[in-house]
């Protein structure tokens, strides 16, 4: 479900008045920016520690390190114990190396690790292939890691053998990594963020965190301060490979107490806290890239009413929320407000929670510009966007920007709307990367602005 949240493209196609084609046939003035600006890039910044009591972070350890996405149970811990070398083959983008450099360098300052990149062979080999080849074998897969393998070609021969059964592993050697060449350099960075974690340390994905990229709802995009300490506790000298989960439990209030002192005593575990396996059926369907819009939004409502008799104040009642608001945009309008204002707010009372707020922000940007809400659609953005430049999410980003740049223009403030249409192009750049993909997205967010094509001859000629 990594693309679920492709950042932008959650609102727009069911605001547009102007059909895309139209507006990409004619080219108007405003979208002829030739060349685009040179491609901006984050560098990258420590993330604050996680402000959640020790016995919550423990749990969420054990949950993570001792059960696979599907439930399955993991009986022994493992990790690398020897100093972790990283390499890059095959169809290298331009914008990885540095993406590892800042990664691993993150990884070592902030978790503590003893990792760093060198030819191959690695104990980590990350190898960059067509999508089309990818998705032959993994038709669902954004990207994806696996144990006991070297190479794709390696993966290929042993794919359904126990080799690559990661719950048989006591201690991790060599593991792949896959991702597509041809894809955005924010795509490229995600995956390797979130697949080097799973590489080295926890296995599972949990919804109800909040403050981690150890989620299938993907708001965060880059390794978060709690999942820096997820990987510094797997990694402390109290841990080992082959430890079982009541071991790891005995442990973990000493490992704690010392990494994260201001969460507290671990005095007693937190309580459990599954998540059904029917409510992450039925928010699969509702998001996911298949199935009739009828269907999908009943499979939205019934992962909301499972939410509601959970008794859920948390981030897997605001994705339920978030998932009715995003199906319903098409015909039941002020449903799908109501339930983005409800998603927001508990989002926003959520450890790590701004950014899924500040997504909930570009919708209502994009349905106030739509509505011609200039001065509301520009709070929004304002709101959202030093959010999004410390969750170093440039597609999201370049959105806002946009969003924003056409409610400038509607206020009549040329000038402000140029130079915040050519800051969203740059973070374009790097969020969507193909030239085609960013001049589409630019023009489907110009198609929501009431009026455009009069608009145009009365704003000054600001063209590029």
């Amino acid at each position: 479900m990594r693309r679920l949240l492709l950042a932008a493209g959650l609102v727009l196609s069911a605001c547009g008045a102007v059909p895309e084609a139209e507006v990409a046939m004619h080219r108007p003035h405003w979208l002829v920016i030739d060349p685009l600006p040179d491609m901006k890039m984050f560098t990258g910044s420590a993330a604050s520690r996680p402000l959640r009591p020790n016995a919550e972070l423990a749990r969420d350890f054990l949950e993570l390190t001792f059960q696979m996405e599907s439930g399955r149970a993991i009986e022994r811990m493992s990790r690398f114990e020897a100093p972790i070398t990283v390499s890059m083959t095959g169809l290298v983008p331009p914008s990885a190396p540095g993406d590892l450099t800042r990664l691993l360098a993150r990884l070592r300052d902030e978790a503590r690790i003893d990792i760093r990149e060198t030819a191959a062979p690695a104990m980590v080999a990350i190898e960059f292939i067509e999508r089309r080849r990818m998705q032959a074998l993994v038709p669902t897969a954004a990207c994806f890691v696996v144990p006991r393998v070297t190479s794709f070609e390696d993966y290929r021969r042993v794919r359904r053998k126990a080799q690559v059964d990661w719950a048989s592993l006591e201690t991790r050697e060599q593991v792949a990594i896959f991702i597509p060449a041809d894809t955005s350099p924010q795509e490229v960075r995600d995956c390797l963020h979130e697949e080097l974690a799973q590489a080295i340390g926890p296995l599972n994905d949990l919804y109800r965190l909040s403050d981690s990229v150890f989620n299938d709802d993907n708001f965060h995009t880059v390794l978060t301060g709690f999942d820096m300490l997820m990987l510094r506790v797997t990694y402390a000298p109290e841990m080992r490979s082959g430890m079982t989960r009541d071991e790891a439990a005995a442990a973990l209030p000493k490992v704690l107490a010392r990494l994260n002192p201001k969460g507290g005593r671990l005095s007693q575990p937190a309580a459990d806290d599954p998540t059904p396996r029917a409510w992450i059926a039925a928010i699969e369907e509702a998001l996911g890239p298949t199935g009739s819009d009828r269907k999908r939004r009943a499979a939205a409502l019934r992962a909301l009413a499972l939410a509601a008799d959970a008794g859920w104040r948390d981030a897997r009642m605001a994705f339920s929320l978030f998932g009715v608001a995003r199906l319903g945009m098409a015909d039941e309008m002020e449903i799908s407000v109501a339930a983005f204002v409800e998603a927001a707010r508990i989002y926003r009372s959520l450890p790590g929670g701004a950014i899924h707020a500040a997504h909930i922000d570009m919708q209502m940007a994009a349905l106030a510009l739509s509505s011609g809400e200039a001065a509301d659609a520009i709070l929004l953005c304002d709101r959202a966007i030093p959010i999004v430049r410390r969750a170093e999410n440039a597609a999201l980003l370049a959105t806002l920007l946009m969003i924003r740049s056409e409610a400038l223009r509607l206020e009549g403030r040329a000038a402000e709307a140029r130079a915040s249409r050519l800051d969203s192009l740059a973070w374009a750049r790097y969020g969507f990367g193909d030239e085609a993909e960013v001049r589409t997205r630019m023009s489907e967010i110009a198609a929501l602005t009431p009026g455009r094509l009069a608009l145009a001859s009365t704003d000054g000629g600001d063209s590029e």
